[in-house]
């Protein structure tokens, strides 16, 4: 996981860091450090981060198409689409 996917994860969940921090056990400065690209955290550590993400529902994709998604078996709702519409659902 990067430092950019921890971000972009944090932001489709709608998570601070301290969210995060809190939900992996870890530290919040860990959380700040990490994601600004400095230090380098123990792999276990950035584990417990991930495993925090994924367990909300984040889908990590590796390179070279490297992001984040949310899963839908999360119950994401993404209501009805333009082309779905009918006078019958426009409400």
């Amino acid at each position: 996981m990067s430092p950019a996917q921890a971000r972009a994860a944090r932001g489709l969940l709608g998570w601070s860091e301290a969210d995060l921090a809190r939900r992996s056990g870890c530290d919040e400065g860990l959380v700040r450090d990490f994601e600004a690209g400095y230090g380098d955290p123990p792999s276990g550590q950035i584990e417990a981060l991930r495993s925090a993400l994924t367990g909300a529902g984040i889908v990590f994709s590796e390179p070279p198409q490297q992001g984040v998604t949310l899963s839908e078996a999360h119950g994401v709702d993404e209501g009805t689409r333009l082309t779905n519409l009918t006078t019958e659902n426009d409400r």
